[in-house]
């Protein structure tokens, strides 16, 4: 009986062990679940005091804001900008799009102020999503959170068409939300800090 009961144990723990098994996915999927639980309930106890000071905080111009995007980008040239577009909400934004000479790549920026009531607001749910880990991955598209240069981010790539994109707050405020076309995840990158988003305040 001894015998059974440790054999049985040992076929268990082959079979929990498995990465593919059904089992073992489950008991991950739930180890997820309890961790992004309490990464939310972290958030929001940190999101209320940030939200309420956020809200005191005049948004960015939108001269300010043209003033901080550059003409050229790693060799790719602004070709379009839009300031103030979700101005009727009353929230500072700015989107400008860089193309190569020869228009192979193509990198789009989206920056959107969380300062001010409604500011503070729209943010706030882009703040609980970055506070969930999670990764995905089919055959042509890659789909994680990870860290980088200290700060929370959801990178996305499409295997297929080598398009990218990347989504983060900077400083607890500005939402980022950066595509590039034919631009791999470094390269996108490497635009991102390219326009040092550190000095938008």
């Amino acid at each position: 009986m001894m015998k059974k009961s440790i054999m049985l144990l040992f076929m268990l723990s082959l079979l929990v062990s498995c990465k593919d098994n059904p089992v073992s996915k489950k008991i991950k999927e739930a180890k997820q679940s309890v961790s992004n639980t309490n990464n939310a309930m972290e958030e929001i106890k940190d999101m209320q005091e940030d939200i309420e000071a956020l809200k005191k905080v005049t948004p960015l111009t939108n001269d300010e804001l043209k003033a901080w995007l550059p003409d050229e980008i790693n060799g790719m040239k602004r070709t379009k900008f839009t300031a103030g577009q979700a101005s009727f909400m009353k929230i500072a934004s700015i989107e400008a799009t860089y193309e190569s000479e020869d228009k192979s790549k193509k990198f789009k920026i989206q920056v959107l102020d969380g300062a001010g009531e409604m500011g503070a607001a729209a943010t706030a749910g882009v703040r609980m999503l970055l506070s969930q880990d999670f990764e995905e991955e089919t055959e042509s598209l890659v789909k994680k959170t990870a860290k980088r240069n200290g700060i929370k981010v959801i990178e996305e790539y499409n295997k297929n068409s080598n398009n990218s994109s990347v989504q983060f707050l900077q400083d607890d405020r500005f939402f980022i939300n950066a595509n590039g076309t034919h631009m791999d995840l470094e390269e996108t990158w490497d635009a991102i800090e390219e326009l040092k988003v550190e000095n938008l305040e």
